[in-house]
């Protein structure tokens, strides 16, 4: 069964960082894409940011130029390095893979907080 466990979020004031990983476990295999959604009291789910295989990657508008999205296969975890944050940033981020045989399965986790405060 495969397992992703989310890592890093917690409180930050305004302009402050954080970085948070996630980390595959269990019977998972040939990892396609992986990405970063978030999602806000009261919003919807959205896209943060995603990157391929091949590392290539995209972002939403709103974070451009402020988080960086980098995968590490060997350990089949994909981290996202978040700097400048505001309070709008505020929600609980969830990791997603692809993966299996033509990238037929998708696991998310479980999510982690992140908080800033003005």
């Amino acid at each position: 069964q495969a397992q992703l466990v989310e890592s890093g979020g917690g409180l930050v004031q305004a302009g402050g960082s954080l970085r948070l990983s996630c980390a595959a476990s269990g019977s998972i295999y040939n990892i396609n894409d992986m990405g970063w959604y978030r999602q806000a009291p009261g919003k919807q789910r959205e896209l943060v940011a995603t990157i391929t295989s091949g590392s290539s990657t995209n972002y939403a508008e709103f974070v451009k130029g402020r988080f960086t999205i980098s995968r590490d296969n060997a350990l089949n975890t994909v981290y996202l390095q978040m700097n400048s944050l505001k309070p709008e940033d505020t929600a609980v981020y969830y990791c997603n893979m692809n993966w299996g045989f033509a990238g037929r399965f998708h696991t998310w986790g479980q999510g982690t907080l992140v908080t800033v405060s003005s």
